[in-house]
């Protein structure tokens, strides 16, 4: 019992790490490129624009918001909204990002199969989550061991829906670097930092997988431990 209730802070240590330094390593890569002025002069805005443009998606537009890092492709509304920063600055933080963002509307209009399967996921995943975690929670507190495993499976769900989001975000980010190099956005000594930024976006949701992993196997082993 006593090496079961070690491994299961262990795991819990783990997560809390993997997900620190996921955050850190985003957080790091942004700020460093979000610095580097774009020799040509390209901002998020005019990125986006020249890549929808040139792949015959002239019908997205392109919106400004707040929040940082909050920079996402909408397939219901076929909009995509930037961060303030990615939208105005005229940085390889902001080619990078809007580029990562045209290669998921280039994925919708391609009907790339990990993107449409991950949209029809949305709903039951939606469910999952708030679901989920209620009764893990009412399950350990009242011993209902059944109740746990409902959750933990709800949780699996989630799990299960990261994964499909690895090939989707990895593949926007070889979209938003080749979509680079073929339009000519950058210079080629440019290029390895937007490869960078790519890079820890997408890296970021294989910490999402890793942390959901250890979180899981931590509930069956507190659920198996008061069987």
């Amino acid at each position: 019992m006593e090496y079961s209730i070690g491994l299961e802070y262990l795991m819990l240590i783990g997560s809390i790490v993997v997900t620190g330094v996921a955050s850190i390593f985003i957080k790091y890569t942004y700020n460093k490129t979000i610095k580097i002025e774009s020799k040509k002069n390209m901002n998020g805005h005019d990125t986006a624009r020249k890549i929808l443009d040139n792949n015959g998606l002239k019908n997205i537009t392109l919106g400004e918001i707040a929040q940082e890092l909050g920079d996402h492709y909408d397939p219901q509304n076929k909009n995509i909204n930037l961060s303030t920063d990615i939208y105005r600055k005229a940085t390889l933080a902001s080619i990078s990002v809007a580029a990562h963002e045209c290669g998921h509307a280039v994925q919708d209009k391609d009907d790339y199969y990990f993107l449409r399967l991950r949209s029809k996921l949305v709903p039951v995943v939606n469910l999952a989550s708030k679901l989920g975690y209620v009764a893990i929670m009412i399950g350990l507190l009242s011993s209902l061991t059944r109740l746990v495993w409902i959750g933990i499976f709800l949780e699996c769900i989630i799990l299960f829906f990261q994964l499909i989001t690895l090939p989707v975000e990895f593949d926007a980010s070889r979209r938003g670097l080749r979509f680079i190099q073929e339009l000519n956005i950058v210079e080629k000594d440019e290029l390895i930092y937007c490869r960078k930024m790519l890079r820890a976006a997408a890296l970021t949701y294989v910490a999402s997988v890793a942390t959901s992993l250890l979180e899981i196997f931590r509930l069956i082993l507190i659920t198996r431990r008061d069987d």
